[in-house]
């Protein structure tokens, strides 16, 4: 038995998620290829191996309890100087995304853990570069949109070349993405 690091995210779908990714790598991130594009549900996180059936089952449990909701990236935002990196903000679908990862993160469930900073969902482009790169970032990407109905999300490992790869994507149990306005996820708690 040995551990793994595993991470749980939305990807962002294409043309959206490969053209972000050459940006940041552009910017001089080198993490930008071995990081597919996305909004973190749960962070980096080494859990022993013989966890996987278990979180795999409680994800899958996530997941039918949620729904389709709109997704819309809009705009810039940074966490300097208190961490150094430039992100895309979440300007829609924000609470449902803090939904699920509460859901995922849920202290009775195989996935529970403390997070190092408060839960703010977004997309990194820029990530421990040099503060001119990280300008250039932000201002880069100042007027970058997206949207996309979000449809679920996926458990990712990390390789120990360091690239995430996709393990099992997960669909919500809904199948109707509400319109603007409407709740953006069931809230409905375990029994």
């Amino acid at each position: 038995m040995g551990t793994v690091t595993i991470g749980v995210s939305i990807a962002v779908p294409e043309p959206h998620g490969s053209l972000l990714q050459q940006l940041r790598a552009g910017f001089g991130d080198a993490a930008a290829h071995g990081i597919p594009t996305h909004v973190t549900l749960v962070p980096p996180t080494e859990v022993d191996d013989s966890a996987l059936p278990a979180i795999e089952a409680h994800l899958t449990e996530v997941a039918a309890a949620g729904r389709p909701f709109p997704m819309k990236l809009s705009g810039t935002g940074t966490f300097r100087p208190v961490s150094p990196v430039v992100f895309v903000q979440v300007a829609e679908g924000a609470e449902a995304c803090t939904w699920l990862q509460k859901q995922v993160r849920d202290a009775s469930g195989p996935v529970a853990r403390e997070l190092q900073f408060p839960y703010h969902p977004h997309v990194t482009v820029a990530h421990g570069i040099d503060d001119e790169a990280m300008d250039r970032a932000y201002e880069a990407l100042g007027d970058f949109t997206a949207e996309w109905p979000c449809t679920g999300f996926a458990l990712y490992e990390q390789g120990s070349d360091g690239v995430w790869r996709k393990l099992h994507e997960y669909p919500f149990g809904g199948a109707v993405v509400p319109s603007q306005g409407s709740a953006p996820v069931e809230q409905r708690t375990k029994a």
